[in-house]
């Protein structure tokens, strides 16, 4: 089972990443940025996604109540 901490260092790993990619890749997305900015950041859902993946679990209601 994967602890709090490890969850912290998964979103910081992956923030960090994400702030590289999104400024490396900037220049090349075509179209303009929209207007609204999204309620969870893309750390935030790859974080979710990470350990949810990494369970085994098939449904992600059997992942949050175990």
């Amino acid at each position: 089972m994967i602890n709090l901490n490890k969850i912290s260092d998964i979103f910081c790993l992956v923030d960090e990443f994400w702030k590289d990619f999104d400024e490396t890749t900037k220049p090349f997305i075509p179209g303009r940025p929209s207007n609204s900015p999204p309620i969870m950041s893309k750390s935030e859902v790859i974080s979710i996604c990470l350990p949810f993946h990494l369970s085994g679990s098939r449904y992600s209601k059997h992942f949050y109540i175990f």
